[in-house]
């Protein structure tokens, strides 16, 4: 018999993952699909739903027919997700009443500018440890239920159900019999009362959403039941669930107060542990359930980056200045500087510690001397300089000083960026020998509840560093730098 391994599905905003784990971690086959962003107008972002989910059945199976013997030992299923990505649907028939309003999404910009001016943010920041924006899910589903035929009366009679796409997915696994999700998703709603662990009336109210929509909260380690057999061939139980950069954490072993792990995919979040005690943010960030375990919650702080690597495809894709992403490292280290130029990525909106869904993408600083590389690297050091804006926040808020990140996503294997990031914050840059570490996480959640791991610590030893970045940058050049990048961002947020 082949030692018991574990299914990770990842589902995220660019593409869908599965990927089967052994107990080591490493990873022993892998499928994925891309998944395409629809913009029906200025600021809209939407996904199908149903190619949410087809997509995520059809990789599951690929990697499952591909993975022989592991396949076969698969013991448990953990499932991580693209966060506050919003989703109704009908409870009889499955289907859903409109597209996914994807989180980057910023429709509800005016209501949520409405609703700060009605003075409800405070209410929202003490329950839910967020700002009110329209990143998350709430104002989403509200747009949702006026803005569709019948959905507001479907919605009150209990016909509907609304959940981020674990959720989805998880009601399509096991063919609507569990509508379930855990408490790092849910807390991403702004509908969540993360101190009292609750769906809450009061922020209900707000919102005007029907309480008969909403899913069961469950910890990240629970019984999410089995998948139907018809799905995968046999019944798998679903043991671990959690939002993308929360898996993340796990999967960086950032188990300890003041640790902290970067992710920098689409958009750029950086989550510092910081234990059992509530802290409300003073810098603009957000206080955000890190796991719940036992019904024990460890909260984190968090800061989220809207436009990361996608700052890098609109070179690619919008203006044509690369072929594809990895050249953008060589093009960035082609000049000695970036002239001048800087790059605020703000394609929809500036995340923290800004929170201005209303500021625009922008380049500043280009002369006759600009050139196509310099640009480049303009977008390659914006990852820097947004990291040192998160952790400059973080560490007022909790006076923790962390001393090393742990970073992945699929912009740490450009060497440029990473080395800047670290020169930026001047802090070393560890990136661990599992590149899959959302994945990796799920996994490990899945693994606790199956039993493959015994706890924490059996996973933290599992974590290894591949390469260390440390900072070579003095100090004067890191402030001059860092000051032109706080004047680009003034410019833009005009």
């Amino acid at each position: 018999m082949s030692a018991p391994t574990i299914l990770a599905i990842d589902q995220g905003t660019s593409s869908s993952r599965a990927i089967i784990f052994s107990k080591t971690g490493e990873a022993l086959a892998i499928r994925q699909k891309e998944l395409s962003l629809h913009y029906p107008q200025n600021g809209w972002v939407e996904q199908n739903p149903d190619d949410i989910w087809n997509d995520t059945l059809e990789v599951c199976r690929a990697v499952i027919e591909s993975g022989g013997e592991q396949a076969a030992a698969i013991a448990a299923i953990g499932i991580t997700n693209q966060r506050e990505t919003t989703i109704l649907w009908d409870r009889k028939t499955g289907k859903p009443v409109y597209n996914a309003i994807v989180w980057q999404d910023r429709r509800t910009a005016e209501k949520c500018k409405q609703l700060k001016e009605s003075g409800h943010e405070p209410l929202i920041r003490e329950r839910t440890g967020l700002l009110l924006d329209p990143y998350f899910s709430a104002t989403k589903i509200s747009w949702i239920l006026d803005n569709i035929d019948g959905a507001r009366s479907r919605a009150q009679k209990g016909d509907l159900a609304f959940g981020t796409v674990n959720t989805w997915l998880l009601w399509n696994l096991t063919g609507g019999k569990i509508h379930a999700t855990d408490a790092t998703n849910a807390a991403r709603t702004m509908l969540f009362n993360i101190r009292t662990q609750q769906w809450d009336p009061d922020l209900l109210g707000i919102f005007d959403i029907p309480p008969q929509i909403l899913p069961e909260v469950k910890d990240n380690i629970a019984d999410f039941r089995q998948s139907l057999p018809a799905l995968l061939g046999r019944t798998i139980s679903i043991g671990g669930m959690a939002g993308d950069q929360h898996a993340a954490l796990a999967g960086q072993a950032c188990f300890e107060k003041g640790m902290v792990k970067a992710t920098y995919g689409t958009g750029c979040f950086a989550l510092m542990n910081i234990g059992q005690e509530f802290r409300e943010s003073q810098n603009r960030l957000l206080t955000t359930p890190a796991y719940r375990i036992n019904g024990k919650t460890t909260y984190a702080i968090e800061g989220s980056i809207f436009s990361a690597g996608t700052a890098i495809q609109w070179l690619r894709d919008g203006l044509g200045l690369l072929e594809n992403a990895a050249e953008s490292e060589n093009m960035a280290s082609a000049v000695a500087d970036n002239n001048g130029v800087y790059f605020v990525p703000a394609f929809t909106g500036l995340g923290a510690p800004y929170w201005n869904p209303h500021a625009r993408a922008m380049i500043s600083g280009l002369t006759r001397e600009s050139n196509a590389s310099h640009i480049v690297r303009a977008a390659l050091e914006a990852q820097g300089f947004q990291t040192r804006d998160l952790m400059k926040a973080m560490e007022a808020d909790t006076g923790f000083d962390a001393n090393v990140i742990r970073a992945d996503g699929g912009l740490t294997a450009n060497h440029f960026v990473c080395q800047f990031i670290a020169d930026m914050i001047d802090k070393p840059l560890e990136i661990p020998e599992n590149t899959e570490t959302t994945a990796w996480g799920a996994a490990c959640l899945a693994g606790l509840q199956a039993g493959i791991f015994q706890d924490f610590e059996d996973i933290k030893k599992r974590w290894r560093c591949h390469r260390e970045y440390t900072p070579q940058l003095d100090t004067e050049s890191q402030e001059i730098l860092y000051e032109g990048w706080q004047k680009a961002v003034a410019r833009c947020v005009l």
